[in-house]
């Protein structure tokens, strides 16, 4: 293939110079648009492949970011079921109890009344036959008598004498030995007087009788025993059970809600179905330091005999209920060195820890007593690796993983 040059065509008749310049200028601009035009696709290309690499770059960034934030489903506190009143174990106590001892020793000559008996104010009980006290009381009542006599003797003798040291019969030594003779038989008169209402007084203790209206509830003695004074033991017992009083301890959370006059009920498993109206009488005002709870009596009438003294019973102080606590889950807790923990969601998304003060275990829920509040958003299922200030995605909960359905 042969190459046309300029100077062929200077040499080709008919054909100037000019125009051979003008046939070879074209082609050379072509050929530069053309490699222009070659560059501009390829910086085209170039450019139309980064900027896709661009974007996908900064989605995988953006979903980097994303994936990075914690995804969690919150919960709010639900208030718990309402406290049906403070319930706590009571003892049944009569209104009035008394053992019965004897204050005269001798032998128990008769018993009158036996387990079970009503018994009036100052019904005969029981008699004791004291043979010691008997001659005792003899013996006191016989110097008396030569008291009395010593004392009669010495009266006549000191106003005679008396008499006569006024005429100078007597002196007066005399007489003053007269005067003081009868003062010490006066005071011998007194005290023998005294030792004769003591054993007369004794004596009538051989009758033992009920100090007050009640029913006989022990008897421990029987015909021919030997009694002792000074209470070596129990004749009877006697309580009064028309009125009782009920005894039970409140905790110390708890103290500050009784008070005296307020009312309660008082329920006894043998009487199932029937709540006895019940009252506060009276507190301990201190709370006991071994147990850390505040005794309580309360008073409930027992005309109709219903309740037995000594039995174990409920009492329920209806008037200290409160609102009702709030219950979490118990897979919202967190178990740290600070104490239990749940992670409350704030507005701006952020996490923070919060310390919460536990109450009663309901298995699936947990009473949360403090901490939280009805609107807070608390996380379910936490992760250990949560730490206060982080940011969080809230989620919606599906119905499966809803607490309680």
């Amino acid at each position: 293939m042969m190459t046309t040059t300029q100077s062929d065509h200077a040499d080709t008749p008919g054909v100037s110079p000019a125009k051979a310049r003008g046939a070879a200028g074209p082609s050379r601009a072509a050929l530069a648009m053309a490699l222009l035009a070659a560059v501009v696709i390829s910086i085209a290309a170039v450019l139309g492949g980064l900027k896709p690499r661009q974007r996908q770059q900064a989605a995988l960034a953006d979903e980097t970011r994303e994936l990075a934030i914690p995804t969690v489903t919150i919960v709010s506190p639900a208030p718990g079921k309402p406290a049906v009143g403070l319930l706590l174990p009571a003892e049944v106590k009569p209104w009035i109890e008394a053992p019965i001892y004897a204050r005269a020793s001798g032998y128990l000559k008769r018993w009158y009344v036996d387990l079970g008996a009503h018994v009036k104010v100052g019904q005969l009980l029981a008699e004791i036959e004291t043979p010691e006290l008997d001659q005792e009381l003899e013996s006191s009542r016989s110097a008396l008598n030569q008291a009395q006599a010593a004392l009669a003797l010495a009266k006549s003798t000191a106003d005679r004498f008396a008499a006569l040291v006024r005429t100078g019969a007597v002196s007066k030594q005399e007489n003053d030995e007269k005067q003081s003779d009868l003062a010490f038989k006066t005071a011998t008169v007194k005290a023998s007087s005294a030792n004769v209402r003591r054993l007369e007084e004794l004596h009538s203790f051989a009758r033992v009788t009920a100090p007050f209206a009640g029913t006989i509830t022990v008897r421990q003695t029987d015909v021919g025993d030997l009694i002792a004074a000074g209470g070596a033991k129990e004749l009877f017992r006697l309580a009064q059970t028309d009125k009782l009083r009920i005894y039970v301890r409140v905790p110390q959370t708890r103290a500050l809600a009784v008070a005296s006059g307020q009312s309660a009920e008082l329920l006894v498993p043998e009487v199932p179905g029937k709540v006895f109206a019940a009252k506060v009488a009276r507190t301990a005002g201190a709370i006991d330091a071994d147990s850390r709870t505040l005794l309580v009596e309360l008073e409930v009438d027992n005309a109709r005999g219903e309740i037995l003294a000594g039995s174990f019973a409920q009492v329920r102080f209806a008037e200290t209920k409160g609102a009702a606590p709030l219950t979490l889950p118990g897979n919202t807790l967190l178990f740290r060195a600070e104490g239990p923990q749940v992670g409350v969601v704030r507005p701006d998304g952020r996490l923070e820890l919060r310390a919460v003060k536990l109450g009663r275990d309901f298995g699936q829920t947990v009473e949360i007593l403090a901490g939280v509040a009805p609107a807070d958003q608390v996380i379910l299922n936490p992760s250990d690796s949560l730490a206060d200030g982080d940011t969080v995605r809230v989620v919606t909960p599906t119905v499966s993983e809803t607490p309680g359905k």
